[in-house]
């Protein structure tokens, strides 16, 4: 016989493809059908108590990496803050120090010379010089010449007696000037009130 069976009608059929391969083509998608159907399943029917305990990890996970995180970020405030408080008056020292070698170099000029007159006007010049360095860092002085008696800037150490009514209540005397530094009274001005 040939490729082309002959029935015993007479008729012709084809040979038929075999039946292994076609089974096995059409097993293959079952299977991958079943997987498939298999997985949904588990999905649906996964126990709650599986999801809440899949969703605690997943929080937990999150809280932790935020805790770590805040942890971290705290750690570095705290560093920034004492490098801060170590190196803060950096610029205050680096403005002050002309006006401490101006200091020396009167003190060895005074030793030249023995007019009073001379050292007074260089100590003069460094004081002013002072000043405006401690004004251009924010530090001003408090003002007590004929200026009512203030708590929040005076201190009181003498009481004057005797002053009449228009001085009652106003500083008559300073005995040491007060200083603010921004606005901020970093010493009170001590000063004698009238009474």
């Amino acid at each position: 016989m040939t490729e082309k069976d002959i029935n015993i009608e007479g008729e012709e059929t084809l040979e038929e493809t075999p039946v292994e391969e076609t089974d096995k083509e059409s097993a293959e998608n079952a299977t991958e059908e079943t997987a498939a159907d298999t997985q949904e399943e588990e999905a649906e029917e996964k126990d709650p108590l599986e999801k809440a305990q899949e969703e605690i990890d997943e929080l937990k996970d999150k809280w932790l990496r935020s805790v770590a995180e805040f942890e971290n970020y705290r750690k570095r405030t705290l560093k920034e803050r004492a490098e801060l408080i170590l190196n803060g008056g950096e610029k205050v020292i680096t403005a002050i120090l002309p006006i401490l070698d101006d200091m020396e170099r009167a003190i060895e000029n005074g030793a030249k010379t023995d007019d009073p007159e001379v050292l007074r006007e260089g100590m003069t010049l460094i004081h002013q010089k002072f000043m405006k360095t401690l004004e251009a860092q924010g530090v001003s002085k408090i003002e007590t010449k004929d200026a009512d008696f203030d708590t929040d800037v005076h201190e009181a150490v003498a009481m004057v007696p005797g002053m009449g009514d228009d001085k009652k209540g106003k500083v008559i005397d300073c005995l040491q000037e007060g200083y603010k530094l921004n606005d901020k009274v970093i010493r009170h001005a001590k000063v004698a009130v009238g009474q």
